[in-house]
C-alpha cells in the first residue's frame, strides 16, 4: 500500500530510501540546505514515486551547495518531482542533473519547479541529463537566470535522450541555450521504432542577453541517429514563443523537425536557421508559424541534395530577408515591421497585417496533408501561426 510520507528541512532525506512505488514524500516549506539525492530509486508505470511540496503554494527552497548538483539522479525511474524552488546562489553547481555515472534515468516527470540563479558560467545547467535519459516529462517550470536552460544529451552524442515531453516552460535570461537537445549517435535495440519528442507551449526568451564568446541560439536541436534504432524520430515543435536574441538565430536545428503555430520575434537579427550542425537537416516541414525578423526569417541550408524533403510552407514571414533556401509555397512575406515588437503574442498577426490584406485560407489538400501532425487543425488553416491556448496558458502563469 502506498504511503504519504511528511517532512521538513531536518528530517527528509531520512525517507529517500524508504521510498517504494506510488510512495509520496511531501515536504513542509522551508529552506533545505543538503540538497535531494534521488538514487537507485524506482516507481512503476501508473505509481510513480512522488517528491513534491506538501503545500503548492509554499514551495521549499533546496539551497545550492558547493560541488554538489541539488537535484542528483542515478539509476531511476519512474520518479515525479513538483513544486520546489531551487535557489542556485550563483555556484558552479546544476539544479538538476541525471548524472554521467548514472545507468539509466527514465521515466522522470518534473513539474512546476522555479529553477533560479545557476549563472556561475554557461556550463551550470537548469535541467541537464549525462545519462541514457527515457520518457521525460518536463512541464510548466520557471527557469531564469542560469548559464543554460536545459541541456539534455552528452556533447559527445552518447547518452541519448529519448522521446520527451518539454511543455509549458519559461525560460528566461541564459548566458547560453534556453534549450539544447544534443545530436544521437547511436540508440540501444530496445529504443527500436519512432520515439518522437515534443516540445510545445514553451516561452524561450533571451531578451537582455548579451552578445559575445558566451552567445547562443535560443534552442538548438541535433538530430537523431542517422540509421538503425531512433533513425525516423522527430522534433515536434508546436505552439512556442522564441523571443529575442542579440548575436544569433532564435531556432537552429538540424535532423527530421515537424516546426509549426510558433512564434518568432527578433528585433536584433535572424529568426530560424535550418543548417548542418553534426549532421544535415533532412525531411522537415514548417509551416504555419508568424515570424517577425529584423534579418532573415526563415533560412534553410542543406547539403543533402534532393535526398529528403524539406518544406516551407503557409507562413507569415515579415523580415528584411523573409525566406532564404527551402521548398517554399503558400508564404505571406512582408517587410520588417519593427513597431509590432513589443504586442502581446497573441495580437502578433494582427499588428503584422495591418493594413494588409488578409491571407486567403492554405488549399484544402495540403491542409488535409499537414492536418496528419498533432493539434494542426485543417478547419483553422490559413497563414501564420494559429496561437495556440497552451501557449497563452503559459504566457498567464509567468507573465509576458
Amino acid at each position: 500500500m502506498a504511503i504519504d510520507y511528511h517532512a521538513g528541512p531536518d528530517d527528509y532525506r531520512a525517507y529517500l530510501q524508504r521510498l517504494q512505488p506510488g510512495d509520496r514524500l511531501l515536504l513542509q516549506p522551508g529552506d533545505y540546505h543538503h540538497g535531494l539525492p534521488l538514487h537507485r530509486l524506482s516507481g512503476e508505470a501508473g505509481q510513480p514515486i512522488v517528491i513534491a511540496a506538501a503545500n503548492s503554494a509554499a514551495p521549499p527552497r533546496f539551497i545550492a551547495r558547493p560541488r554538489a548538483n541539488t537535484l542528483s539522479l542515478v539509476d531511476v525511474r519512474h520518479i515525479s518531482v513538483r513544486d520546489l524552488e531551487l535557489d542556485g546562489q550563483n555556484l558552479p553547481v546544476d539544479a538538476v542533473k541525471a548524472e554521467g555515472h548514472s545507468r539509466f534515468a527514465d521515466f522522470i516527470t518534473l513539474e512546476r519547479l522555479h529553477i533560479h540563479d545557476h549563472a556561475a558560467s554557461q556550463q551550470n545547467v537548469g535541467i541537464s541529463t549525462k545519462c541514457p535519459a527515457y520518457g521525460w516529462e518536463i512541464r510548466d517550470n520557471r527557469i531564469e537566470r542560469v548559464g543554460t536552460g536545459m541541456y539534455l544529451g552528452d556533447s559527445d552524442g552518447s547518452d541519448a535522450f529519448i522521446g520527451g515531453r518539454i511543455e509549458g516552460n519559461r525560460i528566461t535570461h541564459t548566458l547560453g541555450y534556453s534549450l539544447q537537445i544534443k545530436h544521437q549517435k547511436s540508440r540501444p535495440a530496445e529504443f527500436s521504432g519512432r520515439h518522437d519528442t515534443l516540445i510545445r507551449y514553451n516561452i524561450f526568451s533571451k531578451q537582455g542577453s548579451l552578445p559575445g564568446p558566451q552567445a547562443r541560439p535560443n534552442v538548438l536541436l541535433g538530430h537523431f541517429p542517422l540509421s538503425g534504432a531512433g533513425s525516423e524520430d522527430r522534433y515536434l515543435i508546436q505552439g512556442n514563443l522564441f523571443a529575442h536574441n542579440s548575436s544569433e538565430a532564435l531556432l537552429q536545428a538540424e535532423g527530421r523537425i515537424a516546426l509549426y503555430d510558433n512564434l518568432f520575434v527578433n528585433g536584433n537579427g535572424d529568426a530560424i536557421h535550418i543548417q548542418p550542425h553534426n549532421d544535415v537537416p533532412r525531411d522537415m516541414a514548417i509551416f504555419s508559424n508568424t515570424v517577425l525578423s529584423s534579418g532573415t526569417g526563415i533560412q534553410v541550408r542543406s547539403t543533402g541534395g534532393t535526398a529528403y524533403r524539406q518544406r516551407v510552407v503557409g507562413n507569415l514571414v515579415v523580415a528584411a530577408q523573409p525566406l532564404q533556401g527551402g521548398a517554399t509555397s503558400h508564404n505571406q512575406t512582408l517587410a520588417y515591421r519593427a513597431a509590432c515588437l513589443d504586442v502581446h503574442p497573441a495580437e502578433l498577426n494582427r499588428c503584422l497585417l495591418a493594413g494588409s490584406r488578409p491571407p486567403p485560407r492554405l488549399p484544402s489538400e495540403l491542409a488535409r496533408e499537414l492536418a496528419a501532425y498533432p493539434e494542426w487543425n485543417p478547419a483553422t488553416a490559413s497563414y501564420g501561426a494559429r496561437i495556440p491556448a497552451g501557449l497563452l496558458l503559459t504566457l498567464d502563469k509567468a507573465g509576458p
